[in-house]
Formats: structure tokens, sequence, C-alpha cells
């Protein structure tokens, strides 16, 4: 028998971590009403959790009052509801919601956790740095440790994709895009069977790249590939990088973030080609593209946004070992 999260014994271990984690949530959104961001609450269970690739979703069925049903799954992000409503009219808009990410599962991943999202009408990704440093800066102390790791709020490291290939791989990975070959002759490492460029790219950023970030200051690591940047437009002086940076603090990857891409019609010919990369590799789930949300980029005004893991804040809040001592069941 599995033990019980809710033992008293278990609990009174994680309850320091759990008192830490509600302070985190009030000081949260204390941080946005304060900005004039107006929190927002959108759908869990949606006919299309989202279009990303390698992420697997979980199925549920709505029952009509005339037996009907209607197959729904539980998002993977707010990202697609939040858009329709900027597209609406609201104003910047923050919303801390659940989210069901099907298979995953480790020290810092939880199939169902919590993400803190906002977006700022016509931020500029320097602007979403500039906002993202001062929230973290009111809700931690000067300097956390999580897993290990130390790292002071003092100070960040802004780091190009590119820079970051060249630094610690001495490659232009840029001029390899699209080609895996290429990417693993000049990385000297061996391509494994069926291996895609997107495959082995994100091989050496995991196993090679991200143990050097966000260690002794927060890293933002930016301009990333616009093949891996399906919802963030491309930048203007290279269109081989799109507007998109990802944050590490403690060794964590802790937000995700976007300068949002307007255009429907690149919008539709992206999700498109994602699709069809998804159905190659799995099956088993299917649902149909979101017209209500191309219809919505349209009218989407320029915007910045970002998802940032709240879980893994409360964790390197709380100097946390593991996911789970921030969960309270």
């Amino acid at each position: 028998m599995t033990a019980q999260a809710w033992a008293p014994d278990r609990l009174a271990a994680r309850l320091p971590h759990l008192r830490r984690r509600a302070l985190l949530r009030e000081a949260t959104r204390a941080f946005f009403t304060a900005r004039d961001y107006l929190e927002v609450e959108t759908p869990y269970a949606v006919p299309a959790p989202g279009e990303e690739v390698h992420l697997s979703a979980f199925e549920t069925t709505r029952i009509f009052p005339d037996g009907t049903g209607e197959k729904l799954w539980l998002h993977t992000s707010p990202e697609f509801a939040m858009k329709k409503l900027l597209a609406g009219g609201t104003g910047n808009i923050f919303q801390l919601a659940r989210v069901w990410r099907n298979g995953e599962g480790s020290d810092t991943h939880a199939a169902e956790f919590s993400l803190l999202e906002w977006y700022r009408i016509g931020a500029t990704l320097p602007d979403l740095i500039d906002e993202t440093i001062a929230f973290l800066r009111a809700v931690l102390p000067p300097e956390v440790t999580c897993r290990g790791i130390t790292t002071s709020l003092a100070d960040i490291e802004i780091l190009t994709v590119a820079e970051a290939f060249r630094r610690h791989l001495g490659i232009d990975v840029l001029a390899s895009i699209g080609d895996a070959e290429t990417l693993a002759a000049e990385s000297r490492t061996p391509l494994r069977a069926g291996e895609t460029w997107e495959d082995l790219f994100f091989r050496l950023m995991l196993g090679r790249i991200e143990p050097h970030l966000g260690r002794k200051n927060p890293t933002f690591i930016t301009h990333w590939p616009a093949p891996l940047a399906a919802l963030a437009r491309r930048n203007a002086s290279d269109p081989r990088v799109a507007e998109r940076f990802e944050l590490y603090v403690c060794g964590i990857e802790l937000a995700n973030a976007f300068a949002e891409l307007t255009d429907p019609a690149e919008q539709r010919a992206r999700f498109e080609a994602d699709r069809a990369r998804r159905h190659a590799m799995n099956t088993r789930e299917d649902w149909p593209l979101d017209e209500d949300f191309l219809a919505a980029v349209a009218d989407l005004p320029p915007c910045a946004g970002i998802a940032l893991g709240f879980d893994r804040l409360a964790m390197i809040a709380g100097s946390a070992n593991r996911i789970t001592d921030v969960l309270w069941l």
C-alpha cells in the first residue's frame, strides 16, 4: 500500500514548505495587482489542449443533459484561452492555473502542477525580463538555495542560445538548423537512430548546456532557433531565431517566455507542421485545430507573455529538494 501523503507524520514534514508556498501565492497576487494586472480564470477541460509536439494530454468526456458527449482534454497550458481574452481587450492579465501533462514525473516534474502565466500589452522581451526579475526579487529573498545550488538575485546573466552553444560546445548551432548530421559532427556527438536535429539539439541542451545555467545568478537564455518557438515571433534582424527566452534559477528551468506571434497565417502554418510531427510520433491522441484561437490571433495586440512553474518557484523559495515536497497532496 502506498503511504498516504496526508498522514500526520508525512504532512508535518512538508508543512514548512507548504506554508511558504501559501505566502508565495499571496505575494504573487499582490505583485501583479499592484501593477494593474487583471487576474483571470479560464477552463481546464478544453476541446484542444495545445499543439506542443512533445506533450501528452489527459483525455476526458463531457456528458450533456441529453446524453450526448464531447471529447475534451485537460489543458497543458492556459495560453490559448488567455490570448483569446487579450484579443477581446482585457489588457494585462495573469493566472495561477492548474495544468496537466501526462507521462511526466521526476524530482522537478509532476503530471498535475501549477503555472503562473502573465501577458503584458506592448511589452518587448527585454521588458519582460525586467519584470520577471522584479517579480523574483519581490517574492524571494536576495539569495536562494535549492538542490545544493545557491543563486544570488543581485545580478542576472542574459545569454543567447547561440552564445551558449559557442561557449560550452564551441559550435555555431544556428548554422546547422534542420541538419542533424552537421550538428552531430560539429558537436562530436554520435547521432542516434532516427534522431532529428531537434532531438539532438535538446539532448545537447539538457546534457551539456543546462548544467551551466542559473547557478551564480539567474540566467535568461534568449533568441531560440525559430523551429523551437512555435508561438513566438521571429526576430526582425535575424529570422533564424525567435523572440523567446527561458529562465534558470538554482540550476532549475523556471520559466518560458515569448514575444507573441500575431500573424494568423504564420501561426496556422506552424501549427499544421507541429501537428504532422506530433501525429508521426503519437497516433493515440488527436484533437481538432483550435480555430477559435487562430481567429483570436488576428486580433491579438502586440504583447509578451511568460509561463512560470509555480511549484518550482515554491521549491526555490523553501529550499525543497523535490516537487512533491511543495504539493499539498
